[in-house]
């Protein structure tokens, strides 16, 4: 409906009268430019006004190849997109576990701003900051980029650039977003794990407490420029570890591509770049409609679909002390909510069956001692994300199953015999 026709309707109704001694009415204005303010309740001498207004979010997600080629445009025009006559003043932060593989990155990056100097600046060179948890779990690094933001006079109108994997980005998105309540940050994935999913995405975020983001924020990034090459450079384990959560969206969102994945994957058991380059791109793009069109983009309720077998991958993360990577952790709790949805009937039987051979022909390993860590009273520890879990979204406890390859559901309970018995069930399909 339009908003002069819902105007012209409040005209036309009809008004109560308010008793003298108190109004309690609910009133809308139009403005000069024909927009309608929300209402207002008086009190008496009290008084609430309703402020509402909607912000547009929107950043542009780049596949390339060769991003630090100094031929390559697209990092500069990305930097150009609001301001194109301007110099852009840049700090960059970089992965100290790229930069093992790839010693010469610091270099390129010179060369390529060099290139490019009528558009950018480097204000420094690259910072080299460690990658993987250790970053997020040591919040002094937090306070030494926050410093060099600081140094080097960072507004916002200039932008800091996070290259390397997912860890370094939510803590370097982190940063961006806290400096001057929020500058313009610019993701350049590394990994197949954060060009598929957390690079992606809108959140940022540190560990604290034992608690896997406990600190962080919801905030876009300025874009996100995926470079291909930068997946050629990666150990085998980096590689399939990203591989997990292409098959955790694929069984939630497309049973298409779950078949899809299927069908190739022998191509991505070693690592062939086409098959990869599909599988990031598709995986990528399932992540970004959930985010645009889930109704929900800053998870204010209590649902995270995307998290589908995080509640027992984040206690295992940080259970092994991260020494089990993230994505292999994934893929140990996709494999333990899909055999728990087969116990609790919601899943057909033999589905898991698949869902497991997927992952393992990938090269994940289905099953971890500290599965079977116990506390005193028998109960398995795993079972502490569940509380971890419920309190980190708030409200009630909501955790997506499978009611079929490629459509999650969510419940609301999880009964914990059940999830013993398809922890007993992994342990034993594993290790016969």
């Amino acid at each position: 409906m339009a908003v002069g026709q819902l105007w012209e309707g409040i005209q036309r109704r009809p008004r109560a009268k308010a008793p003298l001694n108190r109004v309690l009415a609910k009133r809308m204005t139009k403005t000069s430019d024909g927009t309608v303010t929300s209402p207002t309740r008086d009190l008496g001498e009290d008084s609430v006004h309703w402020q509402r207004f909607a912000v547009a979010f929107d950043f542009p997600v780049h596949f390339t190849r060769g991003l630090f080629n100094p031929s390559n445009p697209v990092l500069a025009e990305t930097l150009a997109r609001l301001e194109p006559a301007r110099r852009h003043r840049c700090l960059v932060f970089l992965d100290d576990g790229l930069l093992a593989v790839r010693p010469q990155l610091v270099e390129e990056i010179a060369a390529y701003a060099e290139a490019q100097a009528g558009r950018m600046e480097l204000v420094a060179a690259p910072i080299v900051m460690p990658g993987g948890e250790r970053l997020k779990s040591e919040l002094y690094f937090v306070e030494q980029m926050q410093q060099a933001l600081f140094e080097h006079h960072i507004d916002r109108h200039s932008y800091v650039i996070g290259v390397g994997g997912g860890a370094l980005l939510d803590a370097v998105g982190l940063v961006a977003a806290t400096t001057h309540r929020g500058v313009r940050h610019i993701r350049v994935p590394t990994t197949v794990l954060s060009q598929t999913e957390s690079g992606v995405g809108v959140k940022n975020g540190v560990n604290l407490y034992g608690q896997k983001n406990f600190v962080g924020t919801f905030a876009p990034p300025f874009a996100v420029l995926n470079d291909a090459e930068m997946i050629d450079a990666l150990p085998a384990r980096d590689k399939i570890a990203g591989m997990a959560e292409a098959v955790k969206v694929a069984l939630i969102r497309d049973g298409d591509f779950f078949a899809w994945l299927e069908r190739n994957a022998d191509g991505l058991a070693l690592f062939e770049g086409a098959a990869m380059a599909t599988l990031i791109r598709r995986c990528a793009e399932l992540h970004m409609r959930q985010i645009a069109q889930g109704g929900d983009p800053f998870e204010t309720g209590s649902a995270r679909p995307l998290d589908y077998g995080h509640w027992a991958a984040h206690k295992l993360e940080a259970m092994t002390r991260h020494h089990l990577r993230h994505g292999e952790a994934v893929a140990i709790g996709l494999a333990l909510d899909a055999r728990y949805s087969v116990l609790t009937g919601l899943l057909k039987p033999g589905e898991e069956e698949r869902i497991c051979f997927l992952l393992e022909h990938l090269g994940f390993k289905l099953w971890h001692a500290a599965l079977d860590k116990r506390e005193a009273d028998g109960r398995h520890v795993v079972l502490q994300g569940l509380r971890d879990f419920r309190e980190h979204l708030g409200g009630e406890l909501t955790i997506t199953l499978l009611a079929e390859i490629g459509t999650g559901i969510e419940v609301h309970e999880m009964d914990e015999a059940l999830v013993a018995e398809a922890i007993a069930w992994l342990t034993q399909r594993t290790c016969d």
